[in-house]
């Protein structure tokens, strides 16, 4: 399992957005997180796996920016994006299982195609009764 080191991500400090009063206006608590995949130590197999996902999060550049601006802190900012980029990051490492195409048994087929007889009898059973 891969573990993001913080000589490989970039931090600065930026305003956040939203309410605060006038507190919001004088203190860059807001962290932007820039982490270059090309340039980090991944393995190139998730390097490609994590520049193929469709995510606007990564630009064209191969540069993931992350935005944290939750807390009022700047601690817990720069915590919070290292968490979302080592979530990013470990979604990617997770293979997904390859699918195989199966047949239907013989039994399913018949138990299926018997279940359907009997219910069309059924509904028509519900008809108007003709004399």
């Amino acid at each position: 399992m891969y573990r993001v080191t913080a000589s490989e991500v970039e931090f600065s400090a930026i305003r956040a957005q939203g309410p605060g009063g006038q507190n919001v206006n004088k203190v860059s608590c807001a962290i932007h997180l820039r982490f270059d995949v090309a340039g980090s130590a991944l393995p190139d197999a998730y390097k490609e796996r994590l520049l193929a996902l469709r995510d606007q999060r990564i630009s064209k550049d191969g540069v993931v920016v992350l935005k944290a601006q939750q807390s009022r802190s700047q601690e817990q900012n720069k915590e919070d994006a290292l968490r979302r980029l080592q979530e990013l990051i470990d979604s990617i490492t997770i293979l997904p299982t390859v699918r195989r195409a199966t047949k239907p048994t013989r039994g399913s087929q018949r138990r299926r195609l018997d279940s359907k007889s009997t219910h069309s009898l059924q509904k028509q059973l519900r008809g108007k009764v003709s004399v």
